[in-house]
């Protein structure tokens, strides 16, 4: 009788997971990733998508995605293919829920996948080293190493103008990604290759050497990949949500933040800032790290900021009698008990704990990285006039705890028109403005410089193989895009 009755209970257990199953694979897509608790985002390792920053991972493709999941209430894996070609592959196959890994849209990709509202546009660019001769079109590149990544929507760019222009010819790496053969590139290791616009928009303060030759391509749109399937639940919420963060202005938001500074620095003051961090920051690193180790500050951070402030001289003294690396004021020096401004220990010591003590000032709702950026405008033009700019913004219908919408605001602290409605009056904006740009593009540049360079250790692989001569294939390949 044992022995039946634990037969039923096992027989019981199996009806009711069979039954479980089927409910499942009877709800639609959408359903069954609320119903699991995660979505599946299928993306790739670079700059403009997702990587491993100061503070954990960013980048846009990975905030979006996490406000997609936040969005449906679940939680969001990602799954990094080897290849470029794994992400197409497994999203057309369904081996995924979205990709979200910067791909433009193609006729190619629409015939096998489906993709979301656009969030960004793009044009693709030729690239060259500056020094070099600057091609002015196609017929103009004359010979010189060309190379681009297989099976990317660059190859499709070139096999299309090809047609046009017979004698124009390419290597094919089927080894390396744009990050690297832009590295190359900058190195002098290879003439040309392509890269989109938003991309070179990143690595070129990294490379400064790296230049736009012209583009060769109309602009293209960017876009989430999904499973080309008849059920539309999940596409059609992807799409809502896109139009949700348009209309609020989050997607705004979030394309300040990873590109808004991109641009800041010209050549000449990035090649500045470089030979600065050799000659003169080696006797100052140190005491960065203790004091932002004591305030819980990043040192890098910390180091933008004094650079930004004296280009890390000792010495400096302004016209308004602000003084020393980090420029403190007599009443500041006086309050963080700073007893010699020119003493570059104390200055930074002194400079750490009044920055530290500005953060905290800032109000408790405006989340990071903003409220940084929020403490670097106020540390330098005062907390009450970036509050004035706040009730601009807010008066004039934007988001006064977002930066992208109060620094459109902080330059009218300039005009009379406007800084005659406020409570503290005028005050230099447009400065406090580049003061945080300037201050966001070296503290950028410092963290890439004291990280592993993922970028040249993969693209230096001396395993690496020879790229192949492209010959135009049958069949087009389907494109890829960066």
């Amino acid at each position: 009788m044992r022995i039946i009755a634990r037969l039923l209970i096992c027989f019981s257990w199996i009806a009711l997971l069979s039954t479980c199953d089927t409910n499942f694979s009877m709800l639609n897509r959408l359903e069954q990733i609320k119903q699991k608790g995660v979505i599946k985002v299928l993306t790739r390792i670079d700059p403009t998508t997702y990587y491993e920053g100061p503070d954990g991972y960013t980048g846009l493709e990975y905030d979006l995605a996490l406000l997609f999941a936040e969005h449906l209430g679940v939680k969001a894996h990602f799954v990094i293919p080897e290849t470029f070609d794994g992400i197409l592959a497994r999203i057309s196959r369904g081996k995924g829920d979205i990709a979200a890994a910067g791909l433009t849209i193609t006729k190619e990709r629409q015939e096998v996948m489906r993709f979301s509202l656009p969030y960004d546009e793009i044009t693709e660019q030729l690239i060259y080293r500056g020094d070099k001769r600057r091609p002015k079109d196609i017929p103009s590149l004359n010979g010189g190493v060309f190379e681009i990544v297989k099976s990317t929507s660059h190859e499709q760019t070139l096999l299309d103008n090809q047609l046009t222009f017979p004698e124009l010819k390419w290597d094919i790496n089927s080894y390396l990604d744009t990050n690297a053969l832009l590295y190359l590139v900058n190195e002098g290791l290879i003439d040309y290759t392509l890269a989109d616009s938003n991309q070179l928009q990143l690595l070129q303060r990294i490379y400064p050497k790296l230049e736009i030759a012209f583009d060769i391509s109309e602009p293209r749109q960017l876009a989430w990949a999904l499973e080309n399937s008849h059920d539309s639940s999940l596409y059609d919420e992807v799409n809502s949500f896109f139009s949700l963060i348009k209309q609020n202005k989050t997607l705004e938001q979030l394309l300040e933040r990873h590109y808004g500074h991109a641009n800041v620095l010209s050549y000449q003051g990035n090649c500045t800032f470089r030979r600065h961090i050799r000659q003169r920051l080696p006797k100052y690193q140190t005491h960065f790290m203790n004091a932002a180790d004591q305030y819980h500050l990043d040192w890098r951070l910390l180091a933008a900021i004094g650079y930004q402030e004296s280009h890390w001289l000792k010495d400096t003294t302004s016209p308004t009698g602000v003084k020393g690396l980090m420029m403190l004021t007599n009443i500041t020096a006086s309050e963080m008990g700073i007893s010699n401004r020119t003493d570059p220990y104390q200055s930074i010591e002194g400079g750490a704990h009044y920055f530290s003590l500005t953060i905290d000032k800032i109000p408790t709702p405006i989340p990071e990285p903003d409220r940084t950026w929020f403490a670097l405008a106020a540390y330098n033009v005062g907390k009450a006039h970036v509050e004035d700019a706040r009730i601009l913004t807010a008066q004039q219908g934007s988001n006064p705890d977002k930066w992208v919408d109060v620094k459109k605001r902080l330059p009218l602290l300039s005009q009379p028109k406007w800084h005659k409605k406020t409570r503290h009056g005028y005050a230099r904006g447009n400065e406090a403005t580049r003061y945080v740009e300037n201050i966001r593009s070296y503290y950028d540049l410092l963290v890439w410089l004291t990280e592993e360079n993922i970028i040249e250790k993969n693209a230096m692989q001396i395993e690496a193989p020879e790229p192949e001569l492209q010959t135009p294939p049958i069949m087009p390949l389907l494109p890829q895009a960066l």
